[in-house]
């Protein structure tokens, strides 16, 4: 049987690290979406092949929307197929409201807003055109919410929420679920911008359950929604935060 293929982005660390690992775990084939640090993301193929399973490199920069075609194109002509999108790839750089740029606005949303759009919908092509359904994941954040120094990350995380919503409902005649994950503070590079070690271990004793999240939870998370334990999920965000954010 063929093994079914996940494209994760932002492969290189972190989060998107931790889904590549653990879809590979669960059996899946690895397209390793990559932007600045090809010896990161050599790394994380390694590891899939480790644990026995076939590995692609595909840099690119999911800002640009011919980028996220030939991301797709690629991952489905190294793997063979494509059956699983993680829209991990994301940028937060910290700015206060007040002193916020245009270009500044414009970078965050095009790489997670429209970035993340416009991928799923080359993978959704790419779907219908072998034939078969699939799972598309997008990561939004808890930033929904707010933040100071982030206006426009927290705009394009609502609007993956509503990409989210309205991506499942346009892809559902086509066997296509589409979940969005949105995670509190969790221990990977990208808190610590801005914070320091000390004040973000204090962050994480502050929540509910006493610490921060760890990376590989998100991955957990992710591979379920892919999975036939989740055939009737779709439309929904899931938030996994420790408990410091209840909508």
């Amino acid at each position: 049987m063929t093994a079914q293929v996940v494209l994760v982005t932002g492969a290189q660390q972190g989060i998107g690290r931790c889904c590549a690992l653990a879809f590979a775990a669960a059996g899946y084939d690895v397209a390793l979406n990559w932007l600045d640090d090809e010896a990161a993301a050599a790394a994380v193929a390694a590891e899939v092949h480790a644990a026995g399973r076939r590995a692609a490199l595909v840099q690119g920069d999911v800002g640009h929307v011919a980028e996220c075609g030939r991301i797709v194109e690629a991952a489905v002509g190294a793997l063979g197929r494509l059956d699983v999108l993680v829209n991990n790839a994301g940028i937060f750089p910290r700015v206060p409201f007040l002193e916020m740029t245009e270009a500044e606005w414009d970078r965050v949303l095009a790489v997670n807003l429209k970035g993340s759009a416009f991928a799923a919908q080359a993978a959704a092509r790419a779907m219908l055109a072998a034939g078969h359904g699939g799972s598309i994941i997008n990561l939004s954040s808890q930033a929904v919410r707010g933040t100071p120094v982030g206006v426009h990350y927290s705009a394009t995380k609502n609007g993956v929420v509503g990409i989210t919503r309205s991506m499942a409902l346009a892809l559902a005649p086509h066997g296509i679920r589409v979940n969005a994950i949105a995670p509190g503070t969790t221990d990977t590079a990208q808190p610590r911008y801005g914070n320091t070690e000390e004040e973000l271990q204090a962050m994480g004793r502050a929540l509910p359950l006493g610490r921060l999240g760890r990376p590989d939870e998100i991955a957990d998370l992710a591979v379920y929604l892919a999975s036939g334990k989740a055939a009737w999920v779709t439309g929904q965000v899931w938030h996994i935060n420790g408990g410091s954010y209840m909508p």
